[in-house]
């Protein structure tokens, strides 16, 4: 197959997990069981708080921004993959590859902005309860979820501008997906301009959220303090614990994606940290969300007519 056009190369080769015929149907198994429980799961999280009114408050429209964030986030790459899988080929085009780099980058950005977004919900809730219906009113929330999106699709168009100056492109990715750092890393041309684009627009845009997440909770934890009986310290502080899995899951995933080391064809663990951060992270926050959340359960009932 003539994996060549004037221009540079038109096709990549996705390495995937393995080669060996023997574990494709295998891989091919858990990745779909995986991703139609991400589908279903954020899908009912959505439906639920969508349909029913007395989630029609902010804590929980940001959460239904999320799942459905999720979705489109793993449905960027796992349905290419199970269709490589499916036709026994590893190619994606040069145009597929920078759409993929396009999206991941997009609903990575809007999961990091929403759960700052979020932290700063429960800021508000737990350190200013009496103006928290005033200050968090329908347009504040509408504003700052417009915001989570703009920034979000120009930091992609930032990163996807980058990838098109680099003139001989990589042909093998040992990824599943055409993962930014790792297409990145493959280019024969000078990639400098993109590796310091990389790490100071994803310094700033990540580490910019996360410092605002450590602030909202420095704030959190000093106000439960300051509650006297126990039973309200735990009252207010339950209203954070999914919230505050969901974060250290995404950003210990996130920095095992940006950290793992560059010589992956000699190591898995990049390969694993972006499982583990583009199907088991949004995978596993519909559980996260609603095992310990009476509310999301009941909706969940109501939606469902039990």
């Amino acid at each position: 197959m003539d994996l060549y056009n004037g221009t540079g190369i038109s096709l990549f080769l996705l390495l995937g997990f393995s080669e060996e015929p023997a574990l494709q149907p295998l891989i091919f198994g858990l990745f779909l069981s995986m991703y139609l429980i991400t589908v279903f799961g954020n899908l009912l999280i959505f439906l639920a708080i969508s349909s029913d009114s007395h989630l029609h408050t902010p804590m929980y429209f940001f959460l239904s921004n999320l799942s459905f964030v999720d979705i489109c986030f793993t449905s960027t790459t796992i349905p290419k993959m199970l269709w490589n899988i499916q036709t026994q080929s590893k190619f994606i085009t040069y145009e597929g590859c920078i759409s993929q780099i396009y999206f991941l980058v997009l609903f990575a950005g809007l999961d990091d902005f929403l759960l700052t977004v979020m932290a700063f919900d429960r800021f508000v809730a737990i350190c200013r309860p009496l103006h928290y219906t005033v200050l968090m009113n329908p347009r504040l929330c509408g504003l700052l979820v417009l915001m989570s999106w703009t920034m979000s699709a120009l930091n992609s168009l930032v990163h996807t501008l980058m990838m098109l100056r680099l003139s001989c492109r990589v042909l093998e990715i040992p990824h599943f997906s055409c993962e930014l750092n790792q297409v990145v890393r493959g280019s024969c041309s000078d990639n400098f301009l993109n590796y310091v684009t990389v790490y100071v627009v994803s310094g700033l845009l990540g580490g910019g959220p996360f410092a605002g997440i450590l602030y909202s909770y420095s704030k959190i934890v000093s106000s439960i303090r300051r509650i006297s009986s126990a039973q309200g310290k735990y009252k207010a502080f339950s209203t954070c614990v999914s919230h505050l899995s969901a974060v250290a899951l995404f950003y210990c995933t996130a920095l095992g994606v940006y950290l793992s080391p560059a010589d992956s064809h000699s190591s898995y663990s990049g390969v694993t940290a972006s499982v583990m951060y583009n199907v088991v992270t949004p995978m596993l926050n519909p559980f996260i969300y609603s095992l310990r959340n009476k509310d999301i359960k009941g909706a969940l009932k109501r939606f469902i007519g039990l």
